[in-house]
């Protein structure tokens, strides 16, 4: 945990990596579902039943699996600690933001979600900025959710 001492003077340069780089994951994860639903719907276009292909069961699995090398290591560069409570809910919860984003105006406003939501939750690694990053992230999931269920 991070004491009054060992924080960084400075939170700017990790969070503008920290919305980089979630930026740039979603907006990846955008494009590499698209490209998979249209490989999908070519191999699949002559079929009548269900038809699955070997992208439709690894696309979930590749995607999640990337994003978490990645935020290991630039979490690591940035040195955002402690990265086990930072990751896991970058991760496990960015696919209601970026689905909400994307549902509402395309794969631009899910990479800037990405961005926000990767930012905030990053914000909430340093105890001094704790309280305004789980109240962004919170705020960020709630709107998300709010867009994808009214």
């Amino acid at each position: 945990m991070n004491t009054s001492r060992t924080e960084p003077r400075r939170v700017i340069p990790q969070l503008s990596g920290a919305a980089v780089t979630g930026a740039v994951l979603a907006g990846g994860a955008v494009s590499f579902f698209s490209w998979v639903k249209q490989h999908s719907d070519q191999a699949c276009e002559g079929t009548d039943g269900l038809c699955w292909t070997w992208w439709d069961w690894a696309v979930i699995p590749l995607t999640f699996s990337t994003a978490l090398i990645v935020l290991i290591t630039v979490y690591k560069q940035l040195d955002i600690r402690p990265r086990l409570a930072v990751i896991p809910p970058t991760i496990l919860l960015a696919p209601f933001p970026l689905l909400a984003a994307q549902a509402t105006a395309g794969w631009w406003t899910a990479a800037v979600a990405g961005g926000a939501w990767s930012c905030s939750l990053a914000l909430a690694a340093w105890s001094r900025y704790r309280i305004p990053g789980i109240t962004a992230s919170a705020a960020l999931l709630l709107a998300s959710l709010v867009v994808l269920y009214h």
